[in-house]
């Protein structure tokens, strides 16, 4: 299966920038690996078989979250697209159940950046894009929002 922006390519047209969702998705499985590990050290250092199986059935339990959500940011992060070509901006997120944006470059009005104090640390954001007639779409955690935002802007000279 290939990238939906190559399968939807218009003639003559060409991706300038390909952003996806962020991988801060990663940060709750990460926090949960962390606990499950904590655990699993934690039941080999305590003197009762009681107090080690606990420990034990910690970590299987963070352990099993920490999995679950790993899988679900991973296909959070394999099924969403963000591309500006030099004709749109095309985003996709979903796998069965698609939803997918498109907007003409010649219909944006504005483009705005949204960072928290943590998100321009670790490079994040939302962009909102205002289309002329086309309506408001906010793009959620993306990573670069400010290199996103500036290949929807920056037009060629001379067009």
């Amino acid at each position: 299966m290939g990238r939906y922006i190559d399968e939807i390519l218009q003639p003559g047209e060409t991706v300038l920038y390909s952003t996806n969702a962020h991988w801060m998705f990663y940060l709750p499985a990460i926090g949960a690996w962390i606990i499950a590990i904590v655990f699993l050290v934690l039941s080999r250092m305590v003197g009762t078989d009681a107090l080690m199986l606990v420990c034990l059935a910690f970590a299987a339990g963070v352990g099993l979250a920490a999995l679950y959500w790993t899988a679900t940011a991973w296909f959070h992060r394999w099924t969403t697209e963000t591309d500006v070509t030099n004709m749109r901006i095309v985003h996709k997120t979903g796998f069965i159940k698609r939803r997918t944006f498109e907007m003409s470059l010649d219909k944006v009005e504005s483009v705005d950046v949204d960072q928290s104090i943590l998100g321009r640390i670790m490079n994040y954001g939302n962009v909102t894009i205002m289309g002329v007639g086309e309506g408001k779409e906010t793009i959620s955690t993306i990573a670069s929002p400010l290199a996103f935002r500036n290949a929807i802007t920056t037009r060629p000279v001379g067009t």
